[in-house]
């Protein structure tokens, strides 16, 4: 255990310079963060292991150009950008002005993207930019609603909120992704291990029954034994086809969706399964219902934020509704009409948006149907759960039974062989 200087800046501001044990410099920051602190340098203390490199200096965007912080992590984390957002709302509402608040988030950041990003944005806001135009700059990490959003901030002076709500947003649009996830890995799970647990016994299992059936000349197999070793012996010899079948259809699948026709055909096609359909398009609403709220409690004008959710509503169908209503709007027309129309959404969801329209509290509403379709998405992934527990159950039994009575029909066979050959030996 080694003994580290920092100095911090807490919920309020105020500059904190403590000294604090940790076994080492990551797990030091870990527990400055635990006490609601921002550390802005923290050093090895001297005489305690070493002199005192340690987490303490910006890396600017040219250096790391040139090399230093390079990193294999080039894909940014949902939750590490709605971390970033929250501890970036949480500096601005203690007072601190935007380029010191990016400076304490961009040193306790690991490296990665993100860190370069913000070090990068940190830079043109020094040079005069604003910070919208500095996050404009990084599309694959800071996307239209991010940027949009931030700009409505600036233009209205309050930042802050806007960041809190943005990360509010960013928050429930996770929670709600990660039940659909959750719900999804058990069963996949399961089907992977019955898959390998299958593949094992046809391969190796089910070929040294056949040996032995043949040396026991027992005749005419029954139908079911000739089923189980006509597939035992396709996997054996063909289990290349079995690995690049699925691959096939997934590349075959990634070349349809690459085409607009072809995306807006298969998103149809997945609205339309059983239980994984209503998941799909009430999660497509939900997300649009949340991100217009949000842009329109944001201060964003209604057409600029139609034509962000379009980009964002991850579903071509409900896309082309939203392009429908933004085209509506544009000709004098209401949000509720063409919704009404577009055949996408629901009674409920067009009503409430009237209502909203009506009272002059359309981003309340919208919130609130967010919400409403928040929970129905639960009650469905439950009842997903439920109905998928008994049928893998279900199948498991079937395939384990028919190998069972397959393998045990000859034998069987051979037992009365056996048993008729020892009595006439008698």
């Amino acid at each position: 255990m080694s003994s580290y200087t920092y100095e911090a800046m807490d919920a309020h501001g105020k500059e904190v310079k403590s000294e604090i044990d940790a076994a080492s410099e990551a797990d030091a920051l870990e527990k400055i963060r635990a006490l609601q602190l921002f550390p802005t340098k923290v050093n090895l203390k001297a005489g305690k292991g070493g002199g005192g490199g340690g987490f303490h200096t910006p890396v600017s965007a040219t250096q790391k150009k040139k090399g230093g912080g390079f990193s294999l992590s080039w894909r940014v984390k949902p939750k590490e950008l709605t971390a970033f957002t929250r501890q970036f709302a949480t500096l601005l509402d203690a007072g601190l002005p935007v380029v010191r608040s990016l400076d304490i988030l961009h040193n306790q950041l690991k490296p990665g993207k993100l860190k370069m990003a913000i070090g990068e944005v940190k830079e043109d806001v020094e040079g005069g930019s604003s910070l919208s135009e500095g996050l404009q700059k990084h599309p694959t990490v800071f996307d239209k609603l991010y940027v949009n959003m931030i700009r409505a901030g600036e233009a209205g002076g309050v930042l802050d909120e806007i960041l809190e709500r943005l990360a509010d947003y960013r928050e429930k649009a996770q929670r709600l992704q990660q039940k659909i996830i959750g719900a999804l890995v058990y069963p996949a799970a399961v089907v992977f291990i019955a898959s390998c647990i299958l593949s094992f016994i046809m391969i190796f299992i089910i070929p040294k029954f056949e040996e032995m059936f043949k040396e026991m000349d027992i005749g005419e197999l029954p139908t079911s034994t000739k089923i189980l070793l006509m597939i035992s012996g396709a996997m054996l010899h063909y289990w290349y086809i079995l690995i690049f079948t699925p691959v096939l259809f997934w590349l075959i699948y990634k070349l349809i969706v690459r085409t607009p026709r072809g995306r807006l055909i298969m998103d149809a096609v997945w609205l339309k399964v059983p239980i994984f359909g209503g998941i799909i398009s009430k999660s497509a609403v939900s997300r649009f219902c949340r991100t217009l709220g949000t842009l329109v409690t944001s201060g964003v004008p209604i057409l600029e934020a139609l034509s962000i959710i379009k980009l964002a509503t991850g579903n071509a169908v409900v896309a082309n509704a939203v392009e429908t209503v933004h085209n509506s709007i544009k000709e004098g027309d209401t949000i509720a009409e063409p919704l009404k129309h577009s055949g996408v959404f629901d009674d409920l969801v067009v009503n409430m948006i009237q209502v909203g329209e009506e009272t002059g509290e359309l981003d309340k509403m919208l919130m609130k149907v967010a919400d409403t379709y928040d929970n129905e998405v639960d009650t469905l992934v439950s009842a997903l759960m439920s109905l998928l527990e008994p049928v893998l159950i279900v199948a498991m039994g079937l395939t384990v039974g028919f190998i069972v009575i397959a393998l045990f029909m000859p034998l069987i066979k051979i037992m009365d062989k056996l048993s008729g050959g020892g009595g006439s030996g008698k």
